[in-house]
């Protein structure tokens, strides 16, 4: 465990990083108490820009140490991005963008409105257990990028814009970033951590929901059921708002939206394709506007520097995570893997272990179903939750969602997440 200069002083940004998100709320208020400099202090109050800031200064750190070397700055530079993947950023822009255009939107919550309606609950409350449920198992279809941003945007649309408590607020995305981190494994394709380990290990669809799926919907259910019962009351004020208005939208419109929300999913690992489908996207929204509200193009885009960043952070952080994982048995890697996520992407972690040779099925199972345990602790646990973070967060005080009230609020779905998958 001995790093290299970079790998140390990568180490050492990516610790800043994390600080950095847990900062937003004082960085604000200096925003406020300096009104010359508002904007650039507003800026750093980003959570999104902290680990694409943080990522620059690595970047510019590998330039200068570079400087009279054989290979110069520029090819230094050159040769670690390209040794790193931004398909997963540069995807999570794609489908933010699509997943939340009127049309996609309108077809989910239709979808929702139907299931909502069938259950023996109050509309509000019927609604709400819906969009916690339906939405994250969904995602082991769709995705959890594409997921997160529909479950989020209509959360928005039906409770967060009419005035939740704080309590409610909290206890909603918190549950809302468990069940979407553990409800896309009951395939091999949706979730990031499961991703990473699914070709190397031979895990196809059917071991997934077999083995660790079943265990999640369980899980993703009495998550939902136990916010949505905790919070009754305060709910059945809210009024589901009908949005089986697909009529507003032509049907062949709102068709072609979901082939392109498909052709993305589809080509997911594939940039040079699903970037040109998204080009395509936006020159038909473009072309017909009437069929749309404001595509989320900035949101998109601070959610992919957000990962982008921690994409190039992340790459010099196998040095003490790898060791670390191979010190671990079967049985502390599960609970190793649940706290590391909180402080690094769990994709990440999951994909150091599958460099190591000879892991035993038990071991594997205890770091994916660990990675994706934690995923909902923390904004960069899960590659999905800075979309969420992004698109709910106006709502919250001083439009700023709180690290350690996310931590809080997503603590006792995290521990029905350990019960179902420990001792069940």
């Amino acid at each position: 465990m001995s790093p290299t200069t970079i790998q140390a002083i990568g180490t050492l940004l990516f610790a800043i990083a994390i600080l950095h998100t847990f900062s937003v709320g004082f960085i604000a208020r200096l925003a406020e108490k300096t009104p010359s400099h508002a904007k650039l202090w507003g800026l750093f109050a980003e959570v999104e820009f902290a680990f694409g800031f943080w990522a620059g200064v690595l970047i510019v750190f590998i330039a200068l140490t570079a400087i009279g070397s054989e290979k110069g700055s520029f090819l230094a530079v050159t040769e670690y991005l390209e040794s790193l993947s931004f398909a997963e950023p540069l995807f999570v822009l794609a489908i933010m963008i699509v997943a939340a255009s009127k049309p996609v939107l309108l077809f989910a919550s239709a979808i929702a409105q139907t299931v909502s309606g069938r259950l023996p609950l109050p509309r509000g409350i019927a609604f709400h257990f819906t969009i916690l449920t339906v939405i994250p198992l969904l995602s082991s279809l769709i995705t959890e990028p594409a997921a997160m941003t529909l479950a989020a945007m209509i959360l928005k649309e039906t409770y967060y814009r009419k005035g939740m408590s704080p309590h409610l607020m909290y206890a909603t995305i918190g549950v809302l970033f468990v069940n979407i981190s553990i409800g896309g494994t009951l395939t091999n394709f949706a979730a990031p951590p499961v991703l990473m380990v699914a070709k190397t290990w031979q895990w196809d669809s059917g071991f997934m929901l077999s083995q660790i799926g079943w265990r999640s919907a369980l899980a993703v259910f009495i998550n939902a059921l136990a916010v949505s019962l905790i919070f009754c009351r305060e709910l059945l004020r809210f009024e589901a708002e009908d949005r089986n208005k697909c009529h507003d939208v032509p049907a062949p419109v709102i068709a072609l939206h979901l082939v392109f929300l498909s052709l993305i999913v589809l080509f997911a690992h594939h940039p040079s394709a699903f970037i040109g489908i998204l080009l395509s996207f936006m020159a038909f929204a473009h072309t017909y506007p009437r069929f749309q509200d404001r595509l989320i193009l900035r949101e998109s885009l601070m959610v992919s520097c957000f990962l982008a960043g921690l994409v190039t952070l992340g790459g010099q952080q196998s040095w003490w995570l790898e060791p670390l994982l191979e010190s671990m048995n079967s049985s502390t890697v599960y609970y190793g893997a649940t706290v590391l996520t909180a402080i690094t992407d769990n994709a990440t972690l999951t994909y150091l272990g599958s460099l190591v040779q000879g892991l035993p099925g038990e071991f594997k199972h205890a770091l994916v179903t660990g990675a994706v345990t934690g995923g909902g602790l923390t904004i960069i646990a899960n590659a999905p939750n800075p979309a969420g973070v992004s698109i709910l967060q106006e709502h919250f005080k001083d439009s700023k969602v709180s690290p350690l009230g996310l931590l809080a609020a997503a603590a006792l779905p995290t521990l029905v997440a350990i019960v179902a998958f420990r001792f069940i």
